[in-house]
């Protein structure tokens, strides 16, 4: 099996995990969501720290930990993932798993918009269709529903600028990961506290306190972090065998998977405006895809041809 087959299975592996998460937190959905969240973060720095120490590379911690620039980015993107992870959560528990779906299909278009006006990323005319065709979907469903899909909207934003900020920090995904739930560690434990024997629950109107309450709602809580770090791991893995094309085709496996899941499983109602929203940004996806894929073609072969020019 070539390195390329092996990383695009890692790869697809990780994005039906991430797409049936969602079962997996519907389980939970007895416990309020922040509890939950904050449980996700805890665990997933144990799963992290101990697959690092395994590799020997807990040592890289401690160099950024005295990178105070690198710890100012790792700290908003803490703050930006911590804000996704709570509205999945939200968004399953709440029955409103079609939102997140949507968000995470919009999220790469966004990114493209964000590499244009940030980073300076030039766009070709199709890729500007693509995204023209996201936002007159977005914009049909607001109008269509008389109000913005604020849960998919902010899934999509705090994704995309998650993304950017990675880009300004020079680690690993599982290195930066593991410090952004650390440098979060004290709040999260200072919640579980509170959940625990204060009661607090702050959204929704569930019990709080479950973890020591059974044996299933510990586990479940624990296993978050398998949940969290494990699809990271194998993202990585694919990551430096795959295409960054390939890679980014493969996580539309993850809304696909969340927009089935609340649909068939949940039986969450498919509104007229969300039938006619999903296919356009598919479409736009689609579109997004194929220039992508052209492009990356085009590079290889032209790097191909300027390796086959002998040198004088």
């Amino acid at each position: 099996m070539s390195e390329s087959v092996k990383g695009s299975l890692a790869m697809l592996f990780a994005c039906v995990v991430w797409g049936f998460s969602a079962v997996y937190y519907k389980s939970i959905d007895h416990v309020p969501p922040l509890e939950v969240l904050c449980h996700r973060s805890l665990w997933s720095l144990v799963f992290l720290l101990m697959v690092l120490a395994v590799q020997g590379r807990l040592g890289m911690l401690r160099d950024m930990l005295g990178n105070p620039r690198a710890l100012c980015w790792i700290g908003v993107a803490a703050l930006m993932i911590s804000t996704n992870w709570f509205l999945f959560i939200f968004a399953v528990q709440t029955g409103r798993t079609v939102d997140s779906s949507l968000g995470y299909f919009i999220f790469p278009l966004l990114a493209v918009l964000l590499g244009a006006f940030v980073l300076g990323e030039r766009l070709g005319t199709l890729k500007w269709v693509a995204v023209g065709l996201a936002a007159l979907a977005v914009t049909g469903l607001t109008v269509a529903l008389g109000a913005a899909p604020w849960i998919s909207l902010t899934l999509a934003v705090t994704f995309a600028f998650y993304g950017l900020l990675k880009k300004q920090i020079d680690a690993g995904p599982v290195v930066s990961v593991t410090l952004e739930v650390l440098l979060i560690s004290p709040l999260v434990l200072f919640w579980i506290w509170g959940a625990e024997t204060q009661g607090w629950t702050a959204f929704g109107d569930q019990e709080a306190g479950a973890f020591g309450n059974s044996w299933s709602d510990s586990l479940l809580l624990m296993f978050s972090g398998v949940l969290t770090g494990g699809p990271l791991i194998l993202m990585s893995y694919a990551s430096k065998r795959i295409s960054l094309a390939t890679l980014g085709l493969l996580t539309y496996v993850n809304p696909t998977l969340q927009f089935v899941v609340a649909v068939a499983l949940f039986g969450e109602v498919i509104t007229p405006a969300h039938m006619v929203a999903f296919p356009i940004i598919w479409v736009a996806l689609a579109l997004y895809s194929a220039v992508s894929f052209a492009e990356e073609r085009s590079a290889r072969k032209a790097s191909r041809n300027s390796a086959a020019v002998p040198t004088i």
